[in-house]
């Protein structure tokens, strides 16, 4: 047995049933080895980036880690604006990243790279074996790591020689760190914060977003007047009809700050003390009020869900009821043209029972979020790192690690070109995915923030004045044309610019079930 063989033994022996795969040469003997060994569902992207958010989409679905297969340095970098997602949603993925055989790498080849620099920014975790009898026992350590609460990035470094060299054999599982308790001292003196009767919000995010939890997080402000607000972005909410409604902090600023000021406390569950995107001239980064004192419930490596627990007991709020959604669904628009508000309304209607929505919906992202507060139960994924192009590799991970449930994603178009090539893998695994491509053609969101930053001529943009600046910012000459890009990669397609004919693709992209794109031009 080499050493490519005993890692996939124990990949697999260590739970691990799904590799995302963008080989190269040097990773040729752990390919050669997922062909002998059966127990490893391979899952081939045309760029690392898909590969890469795809693993992150599976975690947060599975809450367990799959694979990726990365070839070298630059293979690594091309995946890492969707590592920095994936570890800022707090996703487990074991990376297993190929590099030259370790008297090669003297040579300074033409794809040698610092592979380590490149992974431990957006790593919890690298290492490089250096003999094929350490490869076993590395992997079992990364597939630990990854799987360490809440979920963390493992980067293995497997260099050529130490696939092809003769191996000990598989190694034994590695048991995971468990998810420390938040200390009982600080959660009463959280049961204090709320007893004081001062105005107090709680910021939540992570597995406190799934919906039992929710539920206590709801009793607990029953009985307190404690308010609750989501993170910003978030890896999974569990929202819709018969749940806990939940509000987020908005993403502009001035609306963030007006939400939080009221608040005196500001307690942080899983999260952070919010803080604003970017910085913008003459406005806070802090989006809370100074006067505002923070604290901790749980920290983002802490059980926050027994932490919530905990604190229902102090406060006496097990036996109140949680505010269950009892809000209704807007009235289904029936005609006109195309506009964020109807097709989010016409989305609203028509999500299936138990969708997993993925939203990369960008400027449209608060209209989808606000109507589908009432629709079928659903899972809200979204990017919570902030690089662009995480949707459709989202929706592909989604989709691997549930295949029996519709994935809806919500994808702008301009962040949609970004990994596009996912389209191609949704197509080659039959996986079920309606896509509505968001086709405004244009950065949008640039346009917003040309203004927020106070960086255009004048007060407001104009195209006259702002003519270069606005060029940077359209996507035109030529117009993408989605429906011939999605056909091209295998993807059914349909395009829609009115109500009607939004409505008639919607349903025949939930009827389908493998991949569907529905481009909605406005």
């Amino acid at each position: 047995m080499n050493g490519a063989e005993s890692l996939v033994h124990t990949l697999i022996d260590c739970g691990i049933e799904v590799c995302f795969t963008n080989p190269g040469t040097s990773e040729m003997h752990f390919v050669a080895a997922l062909d002998k060994i059966a127990g490893m569902r391979c899952v081939l992207g045309l760029f690392e980036g898909v590969v890469t958010g795809a693993a992150d989409g599976y975690y947060r679905m599975q809450d367990k880690p799959a694979a990726t297969l990365l070839h070298l340095g630059p293979g690594l970098g091309n995946g890492v604006a969707n590592l920095h997602n994936a570890r800022k949603a707090k996703s487990g993925i074991v990376n297993i990243v190929g590099d030259h055989a370790t008297y090669h790498v003297q040579y300074d080849a033409p794809l040698t790279a610092d592979i380590a620099g490149i992974a431990t920014p957006v790593s919890n975790w690298v290492k490089s074996s250096h003999s094929a009898r350490e490869v076993a026992k590395d992997g079992a350590e990364a597939v630990a790591q990854a799987s360490t609460y809440p979920g963390q990035i493992a980067t293995l470094i497997l260099p050529a020689n130490t696939a092809w060299e003769a191996s000990d054999g598989a190694a034994v599982k590695v048991t995971p760190t468990a998810a420390p308790k938040a200390p009982t001292e600080r959660i009463e003196a959280i049961a204090k914060v709320l007893q004081s009767g001062e105005p107090t919000a709680m910021v939540i995010t992570g597995f406190a977003l799934r919906e039992k939890a929710l539920e206590t997080a709801s009793r607990i402000a029953q009985a307190t007047g404690l308010h609750l607000f989501g993170q910003t972005s978030n890896a999974r909410l569990q929202r819709g009809r018969n749940r806990v409604a939940l509000k987020t902090v908005p993403y502009p600023v001035d609306a963030a700050v007006e939400t939080l000021r009221p608040y005196k406390h500001i307690i942080s569950l899983s999260a952070k003390p919010p803080v604003a995107f970017f910085a913008y001239p003459d406005k806070p980064s802090a989006l809370y009020s100074p006067e505002s004192t923070t604290h901790t419930l749980a920290h983002e490596d802490e059980d926050c869900v027994q932490a919530l627990e905990e604190l229902a007991e102090l406060v006496n709020a097990v036996k109140a009821a949680p505010v269950i959604q009892t809000a209704t669904v807007a009235d289904l628009p029936n005609e006109g043209a195309l506009n964020a508000k109807n097709i989010a309304a016409t989305v609203a209607h028509l999500l299936p029972e138990n969708a997993i929505v993925i939203d990369e919906s960008i400027t449209c992202a608060p209209d989808f979020f606000n109507m589908t507060q009432a629709s079928a139960p659903h899972d809200w994924l979204q990017i919570c790192g902030g690089s662009i192009g995480a949707g459709f590799p989202l929706a592909t991970g989604a989709a691997v690690a549930c295949p029996n449930r519709k994935v809806v994603a919500l994808q702008a178009d301009g962040s949609g070109m970004y990994t596009l090539q996912a389209l191609w893998t949704q197509a080659r695994e039959n996986l079920d995915i309606t896509t509505i491509l968001l086709s405004n053609r244009a950065y949008a969101i640039l346009k917003h923030e040309l203004n927020n930053v106070g960086a255009a001529s004048g007060s407001q943009i104009d195209k006259h004045t702002n003519k270069i600046a606005l060029d940077m910012m359209e996507l035109d000459r030529p117009n993408l044309d989605w429906v011939a890009m999605a056909k091209g990669m295998g993807v059914e397609a349909g395009r829609a610019a009115d109500v009607k004919s939004l409505i008639t693709e919607i349903n025949k992209g939930l009827q389908n079930e493998g991949p569907y794109l529905i481009e909605a031009v406005f």
